[in-house]
């Protein structure tokens, strides 16, 4: 009988310390790698419902920024990755790093303007100004010089007609006098290259700024056009970029006849792109179209050198 009793107190004491040891371990890990732990695990319970690995949010600087370009689609690019599960965005443009009053503000005061976020979730915030900005690339840089930077692009020509159409209806709704494209891109009989939407579409002076500061591998260059006739391609690459799971599917948008452009499906919820998207552009005169692309072919030329690949522009 004593044997017995002997024998069940050491089975009892021997269960205790296993979970002793068990529960010791779990509370003494850090959340990051309970992360990877779960994945480890994760073949096991394929089919289950995804849990997420922390309750706590918190409030962190970007590690990934759209830096532009303007009247790229970076607010398409923005509310297409907003899909993503893994991705938080920033609800306005911050201009942080390009604007010196919001800039002296420090880095606190911009963090507290990022979402809230779980440790596995890509935060990311846009502000296509910081692509042409001279400043913004040493800031971003000093700030974290390992941030993930997207730059969404479309052909200069027809981004600086787009450039022109916002302007125009900005100064419209505001009772401002406006001009017509024509006078705007040509001046005393010569092109305008102090144009500011001529000079925000010099794709190769900008670039090489940023080149001064970041690897080019730290730089994902999203086709504007090819985002808006197949989205799921060019957020398929984001997602490799980002080095997360590819969970933006076609079952994700679906082509507005009356818009002419693809909108959004999440959650069970339709929408699109804000009404300011999409506008009617004006009707360019031929030379002055021919005089454009003439001008920029030569910074493009020099800009797919500079990124090692090339795009179907004029």
């Amino acid at each position: 009988m004593a044997c017995l009793l002997m024998g069940a107190l050491l089975l009892v004491a021997q269960a205790n310390t296993v979970h002793s040891g068990t529960s010791q371990w779990r509370e003494g890990t850090p959340l990051q790698s309970l992360k990877y732990h779960g994945e480890l695990e994760g073949n096991e319970s394929e089919h289950k419902s995804p849990q997420p690995q922390t309750s706590i949010t918190n409030q962190i600087i970007p590690q990934t920024i759209i830096i532009g370009v303007r009247k790229g689609g970076t607010r398409a690019l923005l509310e297409m990755l907003d899909i993503h599960p893994d991705i938080v965005v920033a609800a306005t443009e911050v201009h942080f790093f390009d604007w010196d009053e919001n800039y002296e503000k420090g880095l606190e005061w911009y963090r507290t303007l990022m979402p809230f976020s779980y440790p596995h979730q890509t935060t990311i915030e846009k502000t296509p100004g910081y692509f042409t900005s001279v400043k913004a690339p040493k800031r971003i840089h000093d700030m974290n010089s390992s941030t993930r930077l997207l730059l969404i692009l479309r052909d200069p020509t027809e981004r600086v007609i787009s450039d022109y159409t916002q302007v125009y209806y900005n100064r419209l709704e505001n009772h401002k006098p406006v001009q017509a494209i024509e006078e705007m891109v040509i001046k005393n009989g010569a092109l305008n290259t102090k144009y500011k939407a001529i000079q925000r579409s010099l794709y190769d002076i900008h670039m090489g700024n940023w080149l001064r500061y970041f690897p080019l591998h730290q730089i994902h260059i999203v086709d504007g056009g090819a985002l808006i006739k197949n989205p799921v391609e060019e957020l398929q690459k984001v997602e490799i970029f980002l080095n997360i799971p590819a969970k933006i599917m076609t079952s994700n948008f679906y082509f507005n006849q009356t818009k002419g452009f693809y909108c959004l499906r999440s959650d069970g919820k339709e929408r699109c792109l804000h009404e300011s998207k999409g506008r009617p552009h004006p009707v360019v005169n031929g030379t002055v179209l021919k005089e454009l692309h003439a001008y920029f072919r030569e910074h493009n030329e020099r800009f797919f050198k500079m990124v090692k690949q090339s795009f179907n522009w004029h």
